[in-house]
């Protein structure tokens, strides 16, 4: 109920009747358009975006129903009786004015702000010292600076504070109004109008916090895919046997594969490698890092590119192993691992290899399968002093070497995966290519419930 005089402009003229008319009209077909869209998405579905969409939808039709009755209001003017509000309204008016006369210290409010803050309207309205009585704690140094300021330096006030109604609810009230000038030209009263913008806010706030929530999920997604992505590139992408291109058909048939977990959103940590080195020799390796994600992922990257890089150097696989725990004990995010690390040398047909906390490498020939006698060797960044010794073992032209990661072999009914696996031995003849050793692996181990990712290799002696 603005004073025909304010500081800064006389009071507007009402729009014309005609003119509300058509805007509350335009504002409830608004409203029904987008109520139809809203429908159509969930707020309590899993994905994070449709939560978002919904949260949006929601806080527009919030403001579309303030616009509505606020619209109503001015149709109808700044007094009316409560009751049920117009079509797509508020049912309780969610805006009031007030307007404080200083010199007499009398406080005129509308029927709509005695509904906002709680209060009986056969009361007295609250004058300007009273009002912070019903306001929080925290929030009265804000109302009585921007009271202080309207009243002395004559500035508008624009802000929001928080109320505790008489039933011991809190509701967020936006107060905006401006001092009136009295012919003197000094301040001889305030007016007000005071919005409930509760459910707004509510709304605003659960927009924030769903679309945080889809930032957090698209960042996961997006480093599940980096991650994901990082065994396929380091990681040799065989489809079948493979045999090194400088050695000829008288050195090894090769195969690998790796069997993804049952759950989709784990990252695999595990590795396997084959690769010819500069004298001739080949190394073999599998291993793999404890935990899951985009860390870990890249770490596994990091400890494959330094296996390469030493192989290729000449380090033998237990000074490879030495180094390589080192390495992992001085990254910013240490872990654990394991690995077996093999030189294949096809001039005396010797495998020299070594381990790090890793099952030992199992050897078919004949027609049966035994575990290698394994050196000793802690897990990587386990102990940053280990040392790791080594093992050589002569191979035989149709011997089939299968190397594993620990995630093939859960214990099953009693017997252990390891005594399954060299079960398999009458399966791996010499008429059998690595390939078709690995898809029997695979085939055996490979079935639904597995929990972690696994990595196996196979390599064959072909002369």
């Amino acid at each position: 109920m603005p004073s025909p005089v304010s500081a800064d402009r006389p009071a507007a003229q009402p729009p014309g009747r005609g003119s509300v008319e058509a805007l509350i009209r335009q504002t409830r077909q608004l409203k029904g358009d987008v109520d139809a869209v809203r429908r159509d998405t969930r707020s309590d579905g899993p994905d994070p975006e449709e939560r978002w969409q919904r949260a949006l939808y929601d806080l527009a039709l919030h403001q579309l129903n303030d616009l509505d009755a606020h619209l109503a209001q001015l149709r109808d003017g700044p007094v009316r009786p409560a009751g049920p509000a117009a079509p797509g309204g508020s049912l309780l008016p969610r805006v009031g004015s007030a307007e404080w006369d200083l010199l007499t210290d009398q406080a005129i409010w509308s029927p709509e702000l005695y509904h906002i803050l709680g209060l009986d309207p056969a009361r007295p309205a609250l004058t300007l010292d009273e009002l912070p009585g019903l306001v929080l704690e925290e929030d009265r140094p804000r109302l009585t600076a921007m009271v202080t300021a309207c009243l002395v330096d004559a500035k508008p006030i624009d802000g929001e504070f928080r109320v505790v109604r008489p039933d011991g609810t809190v509701r967020t009230v936006h107060m905006m109004g401006e001092p009136v000038l009295g012919a003197d030209g000094g301040t001889a009263s305030m007016w007000a109008v005071l919005r409930d913008v509760s459910e707004l806010r509510r709304s605003q706030r659960t927009v924030h916090e769903t679309r945080d929530s889809l930032h957090r999920h698209r960042r996961e997604q997006t480093g599940h895919r980096i991650a994901a992505g990082l065994p396929e590139a380091v990681m040799p992408p065989w489809h079948g046997s493979l045999r090194l291109p400088h050695q000829g058909p008288a050195a090894l048939d090769l195969a690998a594969h790796r069997l993804p977990a049952e759950t989709a959103t784990l990252i695999g940590t595990d590795w396997y490698d084959a690769l010819e080195l500069a004298d001739g020799q080949t190394l073999l390796t599998v291993g793999g890092l404890t935990g899951e994600g985009v860390a870990v992922a890249s770490g596994t990257a990091m400890l494959l590119g330094a296996v390469r890089g030493m192989a290729m150097s000449g380090t033998r696989p237990g000074r490879l192993l030495t180094l390589l725990n080192r390495l992992l004990d001085t990254t910013a995010q240490p872990t654990l691992g394991s690995a077996v690390c093999c030189r294949y040398l096809p001039a005396t047909r010797t495998l020299v290899w070594a381990r790090a906390g890793h099952p030992a490498p199992l050897l078919y020939r004949d027609g049966t399968g035994h575990l290698l006698d394994a050196p000793d060797g802690t897990p990587l960044g386990a102990s940053p002093g280990s040392a790791y010794d080594e093992s050589a073992v002569p191979l035989r032209p149709g011997d089939l070497l299968l190397l594993h990661t620990g995630a093939l072999l859960p214990e099953h009914g009693g017997t252990t995966a390891v005594d399954r696996l060299l079960g398999l031995a009458t399966r791996f003849g010499p008429g059998h290519t690595a390939q078709d050793c690995v898809r029997t692996v695979v085939k055996e181990f490979g079935g639904p419930g597995r929990e972690d990712d696994a990595c196996v290799l196979a390599a064959r002696v072909t002369a």
